[in-house]
């Protein structure tokens, strides 16, 4: 068994399709397959189910791929500290983000440290918060911005709150109930709901707030995109639950009110696998992101500085030693 054979599993398990998975290692395709069956051999177990269509990882496999992610994690962290005594010039860095960010740009932030560290290289993925966490826990990614559910709770991570943000209820603008200031869970009982997919953290509090108000709320369309949602509501297709921002940003008229019995709040929180040691230029990143969206970052409707309400932040190991003035220098910049 050797770093190769692992590599080549771990982009078989991401691809699930062999001739992509050689493209992502640049070898040919028969080349990385007949690795694929020596690593079998050695390990004497199935680690890939084979058929005309698709590829699937086996249970076996799945662990295997589990390991070799911190393996490779590792190895490339070494790598780049190695790297980082001569300064910050090469690295990966991977980072997720949820699908609605509310007051939180982080283009901005990928625009300052590409701008400072050109040649590492960014990548991006969007996906539910609870995926996001699974990514970080398996070391898919570096760093994510996510909402903490029940479960991601769980899942060993460091996290740094950004913002906590108010929700509330939008309405057509000819809806019985536009115009007021606040309008109680209950009386949305009746109505078909336009909803964030399930696996979303603001999916997650529309169903605890109807709980809460003694009825399952019915969604009759789902999406993960607040503009399509606004869109639909104004359009009279139902009523949404939506962060402030989102809700009163420029885009399809909808009437807006405070949801009250229960208040909701979502939370935008900056995470990492806490018993990981990041690579240096994923705690770069983390630092300037933590400079960047600092206070200046909650201002709008809605925003609250979680060091208001006394939030903790554990900082992950390798960053202890980090330096955060080469950063505030950039985000002044």
């Amino acid at each position: 068994m050797d770093l190769r054979q692992l590599r080549y599993l771990v982009a078989l398990a991401d691809e699930r399709h062999f001739t992509r998975a050689a493209e992502r290692e640049h070898i040919a395709q028969p080349a990385l397959s007949q690795q694929i069956r020596k690593l079998e051999d050695e390990v004497g177990m199935a680690l890939v189910e084979r058929s005309t269509r698709r590829v699937a990882i086996t249970p076996a496999g799945e662990l295997l791929v589990a390991r070799a992610r911190r393996m490779l994690s590792e190895l490339e962290a070494a790598r780049d500290e190695l790297q980082a005594m001569r300064g910050l010039r090469t690295g990966h860095v991977g980072v997720g983000a949820m699908h609605t960010m509310g007051p939180i740009d982080v283009s901005l932030v990928l625009a300052i440290f590409h701008d400072r560290h050109p040649a590492v290289e960014l990548t991006v993925r969007e996906s539910s918060s609870e995926e996001l966490a699974e990514m970080l826990r398996v070391d898919e990614l570096d760093l994510a911005f996510l909402s903490v559910t029940e479960r991601i709770a769980t899942h060993g991570l460091g996290l740094h709150q950004l913002v906590s943000e108010e929700l509330v209820v939008t309405v057509p603008p000819d809806h019985r109930l536009a115009g007021r200031d606040t309008i109680r869970m209950a009386e949305l009982s009746g109505e078909q709901f336009i909803a964030y997919r399930t696996g979303s953290r603001l999916r997650e509090l529309l169903s605890t707030a109807g709980e809460q108000a003694g009825f399952d709320p019915a969604v009759m369309l789902e999406s993960n995109e607040s503009r399509r949602i606004r869109r639909l509501v104004h359009r009279g297709m139902g009523v949404a639950i939506l962060p402030r921002s989102d809700a009163v940003e420029t885009g399809a008229e909808v009437a807006v009110a405070r949801l009250v019995e229960p208040t909701l709040r979502r939370d935008i929180t900056l995470a990492w696998r806490e018993e990981r040691r990041l690579p240096p230029a994923a705690v770069e990143f983390l630092t300037l992101a933590r400079e960047v969206l600092g206070p200046g970052a909650l201002e709008g409707p809605g925003a609250q500085d979680p060091s208001a309400a006394e939030a903790t932040s554990r900082r992950p190991a390798a960053a202890q030693s980090t330096s955060s003035s080469s950063v505030s220098a950039a985000a002044r910049e």
